[in-house]
């Protein structure tokens, strides 16, 4: 038990430097090529490898057209990688550790198509990141509910408002372009 308070709480280990220990929950967001976050899951007792297949379905089942998918390192898992390309027509999952010929002829420097597709769709990810970055500074880095369904019920919210913040953004930039094309064709 982490917490006393919050018994729910596990050890989160991220593997970077600052904070080298974190408790927590992890979870898993799923955001589309807008950056909108289309499917979140809250973890429970679970690693990132183990909810790939969970996680594609759930997007598959709501969204039918999906022509790529991508992860990090942390959800590699070789049945992963076959199960998902057997819907998916471009997975993205890098092999954490050393990689075989196969693997590293996917990822070398050499620009064929596939490779260009792949490193795009690779360097793509780190929108993700920033995702979760964005999410983590609009308050979610600290539940103030307590107990595990309060704490869902929050995760979810966040979510929410996360998208909300970024449909009004676009609305808000299509306008402003609006307005300075009328501007410029009223001068003209």
């Amino acid at each position: 038990m982490m917490s006393i308070f919050e018994p729910y709480t596990e050890w989160v280990v991220k593997g970077k430097f600052r904070p080298s220990v974190e408790l927590g929950k992890k979870v898993s967001v799923t955001s589309d090529q807008y950056s909108l976050i289309v499917y979140h899951r809250v973890m429970d007792e679970e690693q990132d490898k183990d909810i790939v297949v969970e996680v594609a379905d759930a997007v598959l089942n709501k969204y039918k057209n999906i022509s790529s998918m991508s992860f990090d390192k942390g959800h590699w898992r070789s049945e992963n990688k076959a199960l998902l390309a057997l819907e998916i027509p471009c997975v993205v999952l890098p092999k954490l550790g050393k990689r075989n010929a196969e693997e590293e002829e996917e990822e070398e420097e050499e620009e064929t198509e596939n490779n260009r597709i792949f490193k795009h769709l690779k360097n793509k990810h780190s929108a993700t990141e920033s995702n979760i970055n964005e999410l983590d500074h609009r308050g979610l880095d600290r539940c103030p509910d307590r107990g595990f369904f309060h704490y869902k019920s929050y995760i979810a919210l966040g979510v929410c408002a996360y998208n909300l913040k970024k449909i009004g953004k676009k609305i808000l930039e299509n306008r402003l372009k609006e307005l300075s094309e009328q501007k410029t064709a009223k001068a003209a």
